[in-house]
């Protein structure tokens, strides 16, 4: 998934300023009228990734369907990811009527905290009942905000867990034994043989080193929660042990020269397909390997970095909101409900027309055809329920039961479910993000000594107000656990 950056997100809502009153209020009388008579419910639609060539086609399929099942049609925009941001901020900041818009994570929250998004908890009990019937109850509860349920969430892992993942063939070649891997300095002496044996390949596809904490916003900010201890106080987690010993084992990495010298600054992707790296590292899910073998098109395997655990990014990864300006949320709650529970539909939106952009074999399997690669080929995680989605020919048959116990075998984090809001601290939020987009990208790869840069970069942040945005983080936990009692 496409991460959003808190800098980005403060800035531009700080440039926008109070969003117009058109955000938080509609025209009841219009809502009450769009779509209850004979003619159909146009659902204006925005959403992630890179816009489709086929659509058109697809969705005039769709609303066919749609406007049999609930008497409405759904017409649905692509923002490009580069553009995201920028763009449906900047959307939502104007005004502009539409229904549905994808979001997750902390532009999420500070949109439902700002009004531009509906609370759908009286939806949800009415237009959108049976939706808290396949749901995961955690994906619900941990994306309240103050209480309120502002999006529906898509039903898929609920899970975090970073993984470290190796090229099977390099792996098999030198007869490394992955069991022995549990923690980033388990993996000097693979790094070491691969640096002097394999020219044509980077040791590790640039990566930041984990340090494990539950963070408020993302692991670039030093604000976070403890797993083990006093789980119930906010920390700088950039002022730990754990921090240090992390970042000086990624700078004697980098000085033997296991990344690239460019680390801290490459915009590099370090696609799948390319074969010129030996490990990597990123967030996992049931069966993965398989997945990222067939889009590599060679094996990779992976063993874990972390304990699987809920946290509120993992929860809020993929959501759906209703927009404050929606002249019929009923209308756009009913779209959400038949997305998410009818597998046709949601198979329609996802892999396009069968026929044309797949096709299904006997057992019930897929197979994606030369079209959908070309002209329909979505993000699956931002569009919903992933478990009525048809496997394709190569899943496992367990896929989906195996993904309800990954989801169950987790734990959950500290702050599972609660919203921080920032407008007290706004000014030191901008300051601090600015400072921290200076230094954890040089001190996550090992580009500079964390043992001269680390205290530099902890001095910058108590200049720039770090005390007092943690005194609030606290302030607010602490009445949101009282709440939960």
């Amino acid at each position: 998934m496409k991460k959003k950056k808190l800098g980005v997100i403060l800035a531009s809502v700080l440039a926008a300023g109070t969003l117009l009153s058109a955000c938080s209020s509609k025209d009841s009388g219009t809502s009450e009228q769009s779509g209850k008579s004979g003619e159909a419910y146009e659902i204006k639609w925005y959403t992630i990734g890179t816009p489709q060539k086929d659509t058109e086609k697809v969705f005039t399929e769709v609303n066919k369907y749609t406007k049999e099942k609930i008497n409405a049609t759904v017409k649905m925009t692509q923002i490009d990811w580069g553009d995201w941001v920028q763009k449906s901020q900047v959307m939502i900041n104007s005004g502009e009527s539409f229904d549905i818009i994808f979001t997750n994570g902390t532009s999420y929250v500070q949109n439902a905290q700002k009004g531009a998004f509906m609370e759908i908890d009286d939806l949800l009990e009415k237009e959108g009942k049976e939706l808290k019937e396949v749901i995961n109850p955690d994906l619900l509860e941990g994306n309240k905000v103050d209480g309120k349920l502002y999006g529906i969430p898509a039903n898929k892992e609920v899970v975090r867990q970073d993984v470290y993942t190796f090229n099977k063939r390099l792996v098999d070649k030198y007869k490394f034994d992955l069991t022995k891997v549990k923690t980033l300095q388990d993996l000097e002496p693979m790094l070491k043989t691969i640096k002097e044996n394999e020219s044509g390949v980077t040791p590790i596809a640039t990566f930041k080193a984990p340090v494990r904490f539950d963070y408020v916003f993302n692991n670039e900010m030093p604000f976070a929660f403890p797993f083990e201890g006093e789980t119930d106080k906010v920390i700088n987690p950039f002022e730990s042990d754990t921090a240090m010993e992390q970042f000086k084992t990624m700078h004697e990495y980098y000085k033997a020269g296991y990344l690239k010298e460019d680390a801290a600054t490459s915009k590099d992707s370090w696609p799948m397909d390319v074969e010129n790296w030996f490990v990597r590292m990123g967030g996992s899910q049931p069966y993965a390997d398989l997945l990222w073998s067939r889009s590599a098109k060679y094996e990779v395997v992976s063993v874990p970095a972390e304990e699987p655990t809920i946290i509120n990014d993992s929860v809020s990864g993929s959501i759906q909101a209703i927009s404050a300006t929606s002249k019929n949320p009923e209308k756009a709650m009913e779209f959400l409900a038949l997305l998410n529970t009818d597998p046709y539909l949601r198979n329609l939106v996802d892999k396009g027309i069968e026929g044309t952009h797949y096709k299904k074999n006997d057992d019930g399997t897929i197979e994606d055809l030369p079209a959908r690669i070309d002209g329909y080929n979505m993000p699956s995680y931002s569009l919903g329920n992933h478990f009525i989605l048809d496997l394709y020919k190569e899943d496992p048959k367990d896929k989906w039961e195996k993904f309800q116990e990954f989801n169950a075998s987790a734990v959950k984090a500290p702050s599972l479910g609660f919203k921080f809001n920032s407008d007290p601290v706004r000014s030191e939020l901008a300051s601090i993000t600015n400072i921290s987009k200076e230094f954890y990208p040089a001190l996550a790869t090992g580009s500079v000594d964390p043992e001269e840069y680390l205290p530099k970069f902890n001095k910058k942040l108590e200049e720039a107000g770090v005390d007092k945005v943690l005194k609030e983080i606290q302030k607010q936990f602490d009445e949101w656990k009282s709440s939960q009692k």
